[in-house]
């Protein structure tokens, strides 16, 4: 141990030295024209992940890392005759993509033969850049994959200080101010500017080039306007452009407002990355803080599901976000739930494969249709190859990431932690003094945190600490004594004179917490960790491929899913039990997990897979009855899961709405209201249907439902306006929705203006049947007052107030349900609804 401290010192004091002249600080800050508070990224390397952190990070080198290159050989993909190597492929993003997470992880493990692998990628790139300062493969004329290439290098060399780096991305970058005139942004760069300004501002700060400031505001003009679309909720705002709705574009873009507060201080972009991720996780969130997108905006609800690029992309710009705007704990405590739980959900607990999407309730990984906007027969299995080519590259950034993000420097010659886990730390400190903090911990399946000091001096330097938010009784001790000021969601400084041997102890009780999800269902928290429950798991490999070890797996629960909570109401927390057990080296192992929660449940037969088998149905208001026996039930942390229920219903007296319902959307926001494809949006308080790329309504059938309620015998209005060709209209005495036009049973009443047709119709077995149709001389674009009355089998339809039914029918299928609305290869526009029981 002395031996391995006397070389990190020296590497620390050669760092001092090569990078910093007397009495500066060997990191780059800010210049004096942008923000001058902000964070600098600690080198590639200073951040060692140890216990548990560590093993993740060893399991992808010798899982999808690690294999990467043998996994996808082709020359489309990362083969030898890569367009990035000077071959004849054609990669697009592929490659960035891959060489991105590769060096983060490479220098951040010092493993010598990941160091080569990307190597082989960074030398070539830097050694054949054009005269003109364009760089990588000639015939790609596309801003967007040299993005994340840019990534890589600046990793490269801040593991590295290689000569070459910050020359060739100057050069690259006035080409770039010379050419986006000529060629501006579009598509997925003009989405995803915010990456190509912030190494522009990180090479400003290096060399001071003030035509650097002007490619950045250049490169904004171009994007996507992102603070009015993240301040204003404006995602759907944009027709069949599907862009600024495509959730991986949005996570993405979370950071192009805080990157560009660096240039413009104003609150309008120094608060729109959190107004953007509240208006997100309003309309869209799920219980481990990320918003659904499959691929788009997908609204709330258990079936849809978030897309393993979302996951990385949504970390970087919180680990980005983080550098620039800290008046609170909040993005660090955001970022650690996604680390904590969606991250590791999103892989086999080998890290050998990973699924495309990953639902919060997903009781089995088998190949189908689930109607998502964008479908993947193999999207939610496990395999090298499921869903999409794009998440395959992009996924290897997410923990080197995050461990390179951990812990980063002040400019006042300090140092701040973003997120806690088992690390070590080599930094300059005051006055290029260097320190090593050991973080000694197994956070966040425990709640203390040790930080152990070691300096070659003394030195005076501050220490900015993450107390998080949701932590009742923080408390902080230095040296065995406890400090004052420690305040929950807030940032605890303590500057003083450290010395070796001086130790913080950090203990964040963890309480458990019953959050609120849709249907009035559950979510249930321990700290920073989201928990689902157990359900065991018959895993079966359908496919073995040439690299031995990796499979495409399927996976079918062998235990009980469909449970309620019994739990008393004022009381839900307390009648959870904690249960611990020893701490093994990968926590996200089902059967090995650290903390487990025992609680009472019921069985809820009538809770089952869909009708196209491919998932369960959503979860079912609650509370909910059932008459099956009391059993306990274990919970076990979201990411250790392949298959997992995380939004729960409570069981109970059912407490429908069954008198009165309205609804005007007023404030352009509604509650209760539960998504079945595609992305319904407000605006000018009412409803929208949003647009695919085609003009046309995603999922062919979308639905919004209010189920909370349940009405028999009614009169139901509201306006209706439908703008293009299809129908939209009402859908009332619903169960059992789903995605797609027809997967619901119920009724409904819509409107086709294009051929004046008003259609009386029902959903049964899958199965759309017509019960009756009247003419009428309806048109595209005006609003008609629809009404509908039904009691018994009785069923008549009434426009724009007439005393007389244009449709008189009857059905007896279908006795009480939910009310909602319904859309029909159309984009329409609904308000002033207003249910009334009979």
């Amino acid at each position: 141990m002395k031996l391995y401290w006397l070389l990190s010192i020296s590497c620390f004091l050669l760092l001092s030295a090569a990078f910093a002249q007397k009495n500066k600080s060997p990191y780059t800050f800010n210049r004096a024209s942008l923000k001058q508070d902000v964070y600098a990224q600690l080198p590639l390397g200073s951040i060692k992940a140890k216990g548990w952190l560590l093993k993740q990070l060893e399991l992808q080198k010798d899982g999808f890392t690690g294999h990467a290159e043998e996994l996808y050989p082709e020359k489309d993909n990362l083969g030898v005759n890569s367009d990035w190597l000077g071959g004849t492929g054609n990669s697009w993003e592929k490659v960035p993509y891959y060489v991105k997470g590769l060096v983060a992880l490479a220098y951040t493990l010092d493993d010598a033969e990941l160091k080569a692998k990307a190597k082989k990628w960074i030398d070539y790139t830097l050694d054949h850049q054009q005269e003109n300062g364009f760089f990588g493969p000639p015939k790609l004329k596309d801003w967007w994959p040299r993005m994340p290439f840019m990534y890589a290098l600046q990793s490269y060399y801040e593991a590295t200080n290689d000569k070459r780096v910050i020359p060739f991305l100057s050069k690259y970058f006035k080409y770039e101010l010379d050419n986006l005139d000529r060629d501006p942004l579009k598509e997925w760069g003009k989405s995803r500017a915010g990456d190509n300004m912030e190494i522009a501002l990180w090479v400003y700060n290096k060399t001071g080039d003030v035509y650097l400031l002007d490619l950045v505001k250049k490169l904004k003009e171009q994007a996507y306007p992102w603070a009015d679309i993240f301040n204003q909720n404006q995602f759907q705002f944009y027709g069949p452009d599907y862009q600024p709705k495509h959730m991986v574009n949005v996570s993405q873009a979370l950071k192009f407002p805080a990157v560009y507060s660096q240039v413009d201080q104003s609150p309008y972009y120094t608060d729109a990355m959190q107004n953007g991720i509240k208006h997100i996780l309003d309309d869209n969130g799920q219980p481990t803080g990320i918003g659904s997108g499959t691929e788009f905006m997908s609204g709330h609800n258990t079936v849809e599901g978030v897309e393993t690029c979302a996951v990385v992309e949504w970390m970087q710009s919180l680990e980005t976000g983080a550098r620039i705007i800290h008046n609170n704990a909040s993005i660090g405590d955001q970022l650690e739930k996604l680390a904590f739980n969606t991250l590791p959900a999103q892989f086999s607990n080998d890290l050998k494969n990973h699924t495309y999407y990953t639902l919060p309730n997903q009781v089995q990984n088998l190949p189908g249709r689930h109607g998502f906007n964008q479908d993947y027969g193999n999207g939610i299995v496990p395999s090298p190859f499921s869903g999409f080519p794009c998440c395959r590259y992009n996924m290897h950034m997410g923990w080197p990431y995050f461990v390179k993000n951990s812990w980063v420097a002040t400019p006042d010659g300090g140092l701040a932690v973003n997120a806690y886990a088992p690390m070590e730390v080599n930094a300059i400190v005051a006055q290029n003094i260097p320190v090593k903090i050991e973080e000694v911990t197994n956070y966040p399946f425990d709640e203390q945190i040790n930080l152990n000091f070691s300096l070659t001096k003394v030195a005076s330097f501050g220490l900015k600490l993450r107390i998080p938010a949701w932590c009742a009784k923080p408390e902080v001790r230095l040296n065995g004594k406890l400090l004052p000021g420690v305040v929950a969601g807030q940032i605890l400084s303590v500057k003083r004179a450290w010395k070796t041997g001086d130790k913080i102890t950090l203990n964040f009780p963890m309480q458990v917490a019953v959050m609120p999800q849709v249907s009035n269902a559950v979510s249930v928290e321990r700290g920073p960790l989201v928990y689902a429950i157990k359900v065991k798991e018959l895993v079966k490999n359908v496919r073995e491929y040439p690299v031995k070890g990796f499979y495409e797996t399927e996976i079918t629960p062998a235990s009980a899913w469909n449970y309620g909570l019994v739990l008393d109401a004022n009381t839900l927390a307390k009648n959870i039990t904690v249960v611990k057990s020893t701490m093994p080296d990968n926590p996200f192992v089902q059967e090995q997990v650290p903390v487990q929660l025992k609680v009472s449940a019921k069985q809820i037969p009538a809770w089952t897979i869909d009708n196209n088998h491919t998932a369960a149905f959503d979860v079912p208001f609650s509370p909910v009855a059932s008459a099956e026996p009391t059993e306990q039930i274990t919970l076990v942390p979201y990411g250790s899961e392949s298959l997992r229920v995380s939004i729960i219903p409570l069981i109970g007296k059912p407490a429908y709405n069954t008198t009165a319902y309205k609804q005007n959307f007023d404030n352009n926001t509604a509650t209760g209201l539960i998504n079945y494809g595609n992305g319904w949006f407000y605006k000018d308080n009412a409803i929208h249907t949003g647009a695919n790329d085609n003009g046309l309504s995603g999922t062919n059938g979308p639905k919004i439902i209010a189920t909370g309620t349940q009405f028999s015998n009614f009169v139901y209005t509201a306006d209706v306006a439908v703008s293009t060709a299809g129908d939209a209209g009402l859908i009332f005495r619903v169960a059992k929705p789903a995605i797609g036009a027809d997967a619901y049973e119920g009724y409904y009443a819509g409107l086709n203006a294009q051929t004046g047709v008003i259609t009386l119709g029902k959903s049964s077995n899958n199965k759309w049947i017509i019960i009756a149709t009247a003419k009428y001389p309806l048109k595209i674009k005006d609003t008609y007052k629809v009404k509908v009355k039904a009691v018994g089998n009785q069923f008549e339809v009434f426009l724009n107030g007439a005393d007389k039914p244009l449709i008189t029918a009857t059905d007896d299928e279908y006795k009480t349900g939910n009310i909602g609305l319904r859309v029909y290869n159309a984009i329409a526009t609904m308000d002033n609804l207003e249910v009334n029981a009979l």
